[in-house]
């Protein structure tokens, strides 16, 4: 119990979350997968940072809630950039994982992001389609030449929910799932994600926070075979509060 208890301090210290609002982020759970609604700025798995990953919170949650002897296993399926929030699956078995990375790649999975983007897009509704290149060193994705060696091609497609005064509520469906490809891709368009301080621009706003947020998963589940339609509450960010 010490343990736990220093455990989620820690927690707190990094990523100020405790046990109860872990519990609160639960969107599904069962035997095979477990489904989370990752707040912004919380890594999916860890890195050099050394703060807490989401996978290694919710790996305590499951051992104190079904009193687990030994390793959790729990391992992430989907991914989302630090900077993002919204829905996230982890897998608590091998089979979860393997028929779960299977969905995937065969893409039978819908997922649906929402974002805010500086300024008001042209076009209500189009397809984005560019080929990307991720500097592993550097951490950043550009936008290149189809010719350029290992350059892969990002697609997905647009319509806008709303305008405001100076930006543009945005519903995007991926098509692929390159890294970072939404915020370099609009980016690239000329309207940057709003708190996006790798590939946007300071506005002066106080709200430092990316405005992406994968806020619906829809798929089969890979063991019971029935159909989930998961919902992700948005951030309480000052931007969002316009589509409630």
């Amino acid at each position: 119990m010490l343990i736990f208890t220093y455990l989620f301090a820690n927690m707190m210290k990094h990523n100020h979350m405790d046990l109860e609002e872990m519990t609160e982020l639960v969107l599904y759970e069962d035997n095979h997968l477990l489904v989370v609604n990752k707040p912004n700025g919380m890594l999916t798995q860890g890195d050099k940072t050394g703060d807490v990953p989401i996978v290694d919170h919710y790996k305590q949650y499951i051992k104190e809630k079904y009193q687990k002897p030994g390793n959790v296993f729990l391992h992430p399926v989907s991914r989302l950039d630090r900077p993002a929030s919204g829905a996230l699956i982890l897998a608590r078995t091998s089979k979860g994982l393997s028929r779960m990375t299977e969905i995937i790649r065969k893409r039978e999975i819908k997922k649906e992001y929402m974002t805010v983007v500086h300024g008001k897009l042209n076009e209500h509704e189009a397809e984005l389609n560019n080929y990307l290149l991720k500097d592993h060193g550097k951490n950043r994705v550009a936008v290149v030449k189809q010719s350029t060696p290992k350059a892969k091609l990002a697609t997905l497609s647009y319509e806008v929910n709303r305008y405001l005064e100076n930006h543009s509520i945005v519903q995007v469906n991926l098509h692929t799932g390159r890294p970072h490809q939404i915020r370099v891709q609009f980016a690239t368009l000329g309207h940057a994600i709003v708190g996006d301080q790798k590939y946007g621009r300071s506005d002066g706003s106080t709200d430092s926070k990316l405005y992406l947020h994968c806020f619906k998963l829809s798929f089969i589940h890979p063991v019971k075979k029935i159909p989930l339609v998961l919902n992700a509450p948005f951030p309480k960010q000052e931007l969002w509060k316009e589509l409630t």
